[in-house]
């Protein structure tokens, strides 16, 4: 072979070479600039059809069978045992006889969508909701569950949903975090963790704003002259570059510059955010800030509508708990627990979504509500009969979501449960086939999004995860 020959043969060789290295700094420099600028806007990897998600996270494990999927057999084996072979574990020690539910369903929209009837509000926005029958988890106890339905793991410290969407997209909004949490009660099980980043860049962890005036501490500068609080953080920002560049870039102190800056901006940002008297009455009433029961909710879910105007791009809202009302979670009192958080949280929801859709945003934002699990059909007895005591216990095996706007298609039901409502049959969505598609509708292959931690390439899905495409418009 001559000189010329070899060169010939081996130039795709030298090539790929070439390219690697090429590949390699484009990586490295992309990577340093999610660390300078880590909520910087950045392309999907295809074109998406949703830019932001809200989550109403219904704490606790909403019932299936008497929320969204009738199941008229428990009726009419109501106190009887449960014709199965088996009861699969759950975590407290329940009765094997049928709990037929306690609320009446009616069919809404031209869908016919089953709604039942503690939802009159939402089952008006029953055409645009996808019903997600067959939702299945791994996890029977909340805290496991939670880390799971928000991380894809039931282990503690994986990095939640908003933060992967965040480290993947970035955020439209420059004066507001990316990720925002807002609490509408209590934490739920599993704490903050919940919506941790995880091994991912700390500045992808989600920002709690709580109830009430001050939803964040510190908002309010310390400094009466806006210029003495500059120098002070253009100090600190010299400071930490100077660690920066003798320790070299760290994920820490590259948070606590951004954080720092992303604060000063927000301190004219959230006051503004919060400012409602631009909102008129009827918007107001639309989301129920005109009484008592909704008030805390309703305000909830109005702010999540204001951040999506303005790029913030996931939004977590959680379930309320003050005026009596619990979590969904009802062992016991099923009947008088769920229709209270329904009369907090129904027209709340319903007004968020009419919101949403006239102001053009719905088709751009993706609504997903639910909890962790639902319920077992069977009853929870303390005592040998059944009265308004009667609870029921968690199921993962199968129980229902829904989804609307963001690239979804509207008035469909998917799935389907056994006649029982206990385990899903047929089109099972598991977490991580839901979590593949709501990446899948902002755009991201969630084969794609990966960081490499403890010597493999992570992702949100694991290694699991298929998109659900029968339910996308």
């Amino acid at each position: 072979m001559t000189r010329r020959q070899w060169l010939t043969r081996s130039a795709n060789g030298f090539g790929g070479l070439a390219l690697a290295v090429m590949a390699a700094e484009e990586s490295a420099r992309s990577e340093s600039a999610r660390l300078t600028h880590p909520m910087a806007a950045r392309p999907p990897h295809f074109r998406a059809k949703a830019k932001s998600v809200i989550f109403l996270f219904m704490d606790g494990g909403p019932s299936q069978m008497d929320t969204f999927d009738p199941k008229p057999r428990l009726r009419i084996e109501h106190g009887r045992p449960i014709q199965l072979p088996e009861l699969p574990t759950t975590v407290f020690n329940i009765s094997d006889r049928v709990f037929g539910s306690p609320f009446e369903f009616r069919q809404h929209g031209e869908s016919g969508q089953w709604v039942s009837e503690i939802f009159p509000h939402v089952a008006k926005c029953s055409d645009q909701l996808c019903v997600v029958n067959s939702v299945v988890a791994d996890h029977s106890e909340h805290t496991a569950a939670n880390y799971f339905i928000h991380s894809g793991s039931g282990f503690q410290g994986r990095p939640s949903m908003g933060a992967w969407v965040t480290y993947g997209l970035g955020s439209e909004c420059n004066d507001l975090p990316g990720f925002v949490v807002l609490d509408s009660g209590v934490i739920p099980p599993g704490g903050m963790d919940c919506f941790g980043s995880g091994f991912l860049p700390a500045s992808y962890q989600g920002t709690l704003f709580r109830r009430g005036e001050h939803p964040i501490a510190d908002i309010v500068p310390l400094e009466p002259d806006p210029a003495q609080q500059l120098g002070k953080l253009d100090l600190i920002r010299k400071l930490n570059r100077g660690v920066v560049a003798h320790l070299g870039s760290t994920s820490e102190i590259e948070a606590s510059i951004s954080n720092y800056e992303l604060a000063f901006r927000m301190q004219s940002a959230v006051p503004e955010l919060l400012d409602l008297e631009g909102e008129t009455r009827a918007t107001k009433a639309l989301y129920g800030l005109d009484q008592e029961e909704t008030a805390e909710f309703g305000r909830q879910c109005l702010l999540a509508r204001r951040m999506v105007e303005r790029g913030v791009r996931f939004l977590e809202v959680l379930t309320p708990t003050r005026l009596g009302r619990t979590r969904w979670d009802q062992h016991q009192r099923l009947e008088e627990g769920h229709r209270a958080n329904a009369r907090a949280t129904d027209k709340p929801i319903a007004g968020l979504l009419r919101d949403l859709q006239s102001r053009g945003l719905l088709d751009s934002t993706l609504v997903i509500w639910g909890g962790e699990f639902g319920r077992t059909p069977t009853a929870q007895m303390n005592g040998p009969a059944f009265d308004r005591t009667t609870g029921r216990d968690h199921n993962p095996f199968g129980f229902t979501m829904w989804l609307a706007g963001g690239g979804v298609k509207g008035g469909v039901r998917y799935g389907v449960t056994d006649e029982y409502g206990y385990f899903a049959v047929e089109n099972k969505v598991h977490i991580h086939d839901l979590h593949a598609t709501i990446l899948h509708l902002l755009g991201l292959d969630h084969n794609r999004l990966t960081f490499r931690y403890s010597g493999r390439d992570m992702r949100l899905t694991d290694v699991h995860g298929e998109i659900v495409d029968d339910i996308l418009s």
